[in-house]
């Protein structure tokens, strides 16, 4: 697995979808992003009751939402590799809401997996994330249940741990990068006090910066499987003619 190839992808992706992708990301960011300010705003204002209540729903948005997010983004990057959108963005959602049980279900597994890891002996922990970092392209290209799509991702994995580790990090500091930039650029409208232009900066923000993420790890799968498909096809007998 080439690392080198995969960024240059996922950036020129990127450069050539971006309308479509950071608006796929931002219907979701724009109510993923509400709850946090409204928790935010109660807690400077003292109102702490308020804080719990919003907090408590932020914490079981973010469950459902991240992970439904992030399989409308890897649908939406397969809809987009013949060049062409052939769904709209409502159909991404629809299409990954049957798999919402799956993708969450997996999730909370890998994270519960990897923190235990890290707590423990920190190594586990960083095996666990490259190892199960592919469960969303699994879940929702191949339509596989959870504990398949963790044992999946960590067969496609297995061979390429390295490589895939090295992906993690360079894209983890990547969006730290951007989203500091980001911040930067929207400073004249975050700087201003109030819970609408809080909102506003957190959404563009995470907007920008979420796809590339997918289209990084999206791309890693695709190559792992091709990867994984070609020596089968070299022991292929020939075609009788």
């Amino acid at each position: 697995m080439s690392v080198e190839r995969i960024l240059r992808q996922a950036w020129g992706f990127y450069r050539k979808f971006f309308l479509r992708l950071v608006l796929t990301a931002a219907v979701a960011f724009m109510v993923l992003e509400l709850f946090p300010t409204l928790l935010q705003s109660s807690t400077h204002s003292g109102h702490w009751t308020s804080a719990i209540i919003w907090g408590i729903a932020s914490f079981l948005l973010w469950i459902v939402g991240a992970f439904w997010l992030q399989g409308a983004l890897v649908e939406a990057i397969n809809d987009l590799r013949d060049g062409r959108i052939d769904l709209s963005i409502e159909d991404l959602y629809m299409r990954t809401r049957p798999l919402l049980p799956g993708l969450i279900a997996a999730g909370l597994a890998a994270v519960l997996g990897v923190v235990c890891g890290l707590v423990l002996l920190v190594i586990p922990g960083l095996v666990l994330m490259t190892r199960w970092i592919l469960f969303v392209p699994v879940i929702v290209l191949e339509k596989k249940p959870a504990g398949k799509a963790l044992n999946r991702s960590w067969n496609l994995v297995k061979g390429s741990s390295w490589s895939m580790f090295a992906l993690m990090l360079v894209t983890i500091f990547v969006l730290a990068v951007g989203s500091a930039l980001i911040r930067v650029a929207l400073f004249p409208l975050s700087s201003v006090p109030g819970f609408f232009t809080t909102w506003v900066a957190s959404t563009i923000v995470s907007s920008l910066t979420a796809p590339f993420a997918a289209l990084a790890w999206t791309f890693a799968y695709f190559e792992l499987v091709s990867e994984r498909a070609r020596p089968r096809a070299t022991m292929m007998p020939p075609i009788q003619v």
